[in-house]
Order: structure tokens, then C-alpha cells, then sequence
């Protein structure tokens, strides 16, 4: 008499990994890095509350919200060069767990000052301190964050850097889909403060999952100086077509997608009435769609992915205009988790590009110029609050989408070696 043994039931966890969608988890030094991936961004969606929110509650001008945008912007995109110089030449892991030290540092500051009630109503004039600590870390993702982007190259192979990428967007978004709402409802229950101190800790965590990556040592060897090296590397991008117009495409769509997030306090308070918890509900509901683009992308092969970068910039365009004239609050919610799906499918492609085409020994000082994109934004945010100001923020956000519908259309057409790529 023979007893049949029932095959045991493989683990949730094998089950998990053994599809394509999170091959990447397989490996080890990649979960480390997306783990402190998702602390650091937990911290910068539940920011984007409290400081536009402090902002606009105390000046309520909307040019002064962009002023606060250029205090991140200028120390950024002065220092985001130098960053990826310096990527190229230095363990990237050290900088990386560096900066987040130092954003850990900035959030803490913001929080004491915040529980001591200097910065407050009735100190005027102490949103100062918001415009040095946007300063601050501006400074500091333009010497850390082209570490941070180059060394996934390092981690995966080049076959799975799309589905890294991807995965990457995936937890972030789904963080976004949690940390604006919880950020919230924190400010409502509690204070501003209570969202800062949070963020302190979140940042440490990070750091500690970034200390465990493991080293992947400088990839280019230092003959030149600094300014030559930056030199060399801006060649390098004017010389390699493919990279020119990811770039330049990336570029475009980040500078005129920016200013609905920073006027986004204004739609919440004066638009649509929802206040910090309805601010933070928007922001969720893009995640929600950045999720189901990001699951997407992460299970689809390295295939097509010029044409998908140029349609999801049509789409973004489109979906942005239709949230800045809406007034209707279910309409508005649809509209953000429409305009998450097509940030995330124009940001996920041209990132994967720009990595998948840069040689390893120029990677760090390419991604310091994928960087500077937020930097240049940061000048359109400033530029949407002069057109807020006099105009108001619908016609602000849509005079700014309105030009991302038309040029990837054109690009379509007249480059089809971008319209082309794999």
C-alpha cells in the first residue's frame, strides 16, 4: 500500500516573486535599496502637505509659493552637476546614506521650530525659515540624488533595469496613495509639527536600508578635473542623439506637469473647498493611478517604449487641463488618478531610457542632468504663481499643460528615431 505525499503549497512569498512583475525583488541588494526608496519618498508625499499648506496660510500668495520653489531650485541645479561628477568618482552608497542624514536633519529643525511656535500667524514674516530649509535641501538632492539614480545601474542587470524602475515608481506610488492623506489628517487632528517629526524618523530609516546596500565602487577613474569632468560629461550627452531627446523630452514634461502640485493648496482651500485632508485625498488619488501604471509598466517587456513615453506626455497634458477647469469634486478625483497614470508612464519610460543608454562611466554625471529637470521646474512653479496671481491658478496650470499635448504630437511626427526606441 502506497501513500501519495500532496506536493506542499508554495509560499505566498514564491508565488510573489516568481512573476515577472517583481522579478527584481530576487535580488538582495535591490530590496534594500527599494525599501530606503520608499522611507525617503513616504517623507517627500507627506512634505508637499504641511509646507504648501504653511505657505499658503500664512502669505496666501501664490508667488511667493514659487519664490519657495526657486530657493530649492537654484542651490539644486548649481550643485547637480558637481553631484554627478562626483557620482562617477565616489562610492555612490556613502552619498546616498549622506543625504538622507541631511534631509533627516532639515526635517527636525522644521519641527521643533513648528512645536516652539516661532513659526506661526503670529511671528509674521517666519516663513523665512521655509525658504532656507527648501534652500537647504535643494542643495542636497543635487549632490546626492544622481547617486541615488545611477547606482540602481549598478544593482540590476541592464535587462531588469526596467522592471526596477518600474517597481521603484510602484512602491512610491503606492506610498503617495497613504502618506499625503495620513499627512492630512495629522494636521487636522494634531499640528504641522507631527508631520515633520514623523519625517525625521522616516529618513533615518531610510538611511539604514540605504547603509546595507552593498558597495558597487567608482566607475570612472579620476584624471581630470571636476570642471573638466563636467565638461566631458555634457559632451558626451550633445554627442549621443538618444540620450539628447529623452532628455529634452523629460525636461519638457516634468517643467510643465510641476505647477499643479505646488498650486495645489489653492485648489484645495479656494476651488474646490476640501481643505488639508481633501489636498491630501487628491494627492492619494494620483497615486492610485501612478500604481496601476507603474504595475503595468513593471510586467510589459522593454519593448516600444519611445512611443508609450510620447502618448502618456499627450495624456498627461490632457488630464491636467481637465483638472484645472474642474469644479466638480468627484470629477476632480477621477481627473488626479488619470493625471498619476500619466506622470508615471512619461517619468518610469524616460527614466528607463536614460539609464538603459548611458555607458557606466557617464551614467552619474547624465542622471545629474535628469536631476536638474526639477530644478528647471521649480522656475516654471515660480513663473505659474506670477500667472496665478494675476490670472488665477486654473488658467495658470492650464496654460502650462496646454503645451504638453502638442509637442510630443509633433515629436511623433518629425523624430521618429525617438518614436522608435526599445
Amino acid at each position: 500500500m502506497t501513500t501519495e505525499t500532496k506536493p506542499s503549497k508554495p509560499s505566498l512569498l514564491r508565488s510573489i516573486r516568481s512573476l515577472r512583475t517583481f522579478s527584481s525583488f530576487k535580488n538582495r541588494g535591490y530590496r534594500f535599496y527599494f525599501a530606503g526608496v520608499l522611507g525617503h519618498m513616504a517623507c517627500m508625499n507627506m512634505q508637499q502637505i504641511p509646507s504648501g499648506l504653511l505657505l499658503e496660510r500664512l502669505t496666501n500668495s501664490p508667488v511667493i509659493l514659487g519664490v519657495m520653489s526657486l530657493t530649492g531650485a537654484i542651490p539644486m541645479l548649481i550643485l547637480s552637476l558637481w553631484g554627478g561628477v562626483i557620482a562617477d568618482r565616489v562610492e555612490k552608497k556613502y552619498i546616498v546614506v549622506l543625504g538622507q542624514a541631511g534631509f533627516a536633519l532639515t526635517s527636525l529643525v522644521m519641527a521643533i521650530v513648528l512645536s516652539i511656535g516661532y513659526l506661526s500667524p503670529s511671528h509674521p514674516g517666519s516663513w523665512w525659515i521655509l525658504l532656507v530649509i527648501s534652500a537647504i535641501q535643494g542643495g542636497i538632492i543635487g549632490i546626492a540624488m544622481p547617486a541615488r539614480q545611477a547606482i540602481l545601474s549598478d544593482i540590476v542587470r541592464s535587462d531588469e533595469l526596467m522592471n526596477a524602475i518600474s517597481l521603484n515608481f510602484l512602491g512610491t506610488n503606492t506610498i503617495q496613495v497613504a502618506a499625503p492623506a495620513i499627512a492630512g489628517f495629522m494636521i487636522n487632528t494634531f499640528n504641522f509639527d507631527s508631520v515633520y517629526y514623523t519625517m525625521s524618523c522616516l529618513y533615518l530609516i531610510s538611511m539604514v536600508m540605504f547603509a546595507f546596500m552593498p558597495k558597487t565602487g567608482a566607475k570612472s577613474i579620476v584624471k581630470v578635473s571636476a570642471l573638466a569632468g563636467i565638461k566631458e560629461g555634457l559632451i558626451y550627452v550633445w554627442h549621443h542623439k538618444t540620450l539628447r531627446l529623452v532628455l529634452l523630452f523629460s525636461f519638457l514634461a516634468v517643467i510643465l506637469s510641476q505647477p499643479v502640485g505646488m498650486l495645489m493648496s489653492f485648489f484645495a482651500d479656494d476651488i474646490l473647498k476640501v481643505g488639508a485632508s481633501g489636498m491630501g485625498i487628491l494627492f492619494s488619488l494620483s497615486g492610485v493611478g501612478a500604481m496601476v501604471a507603474s504595475i503595468v509598466l513593471a510586467s510589459i517587456p522593454s519593448k516600444k517604449r519611445g512611443i508609450m513615453m510620447l502618448i502618456g506626455g499627450i495624456f498627461l497634458g490632457i488630464t491636467l487641463i481637465g483638472f484645472a477647469v474642474s469644479k466638480n469634486w468627484p470629477f476632480s478625483l477621477m481627473l488626479m488618478a488619470l493625471v498619476g497614470i500619466g506622470s508615471t508612464v512619461t517619468m518610469t519610460l524616460s527614466n528607463a531610457l536614460i539609464q538603459f543608454y548611458s555607458d557606466d562611466s557617464h551614467r552619474g554625471r547624465v542622471m545629474s542632468l535628469f536631476i536638474m529637470q526639477w530644478g528647471m521646474a521649480n522656475f516654471a512653479n515660480f513663473a505659474s504663481g506670477v500667472v496665478a496671481q494675476e490670472y488665477g491658478v486654473q488658467w495658470a496650470v492650464s496654460v502650462f499643460a496646454l503645451p504638453l499635448v502638442f509637442l510630443p504630437v509633433v515629436a511623433l511626427v518629425l523624430l521618429p528615431s525617438l518614436r522608435k526606441l526599445d
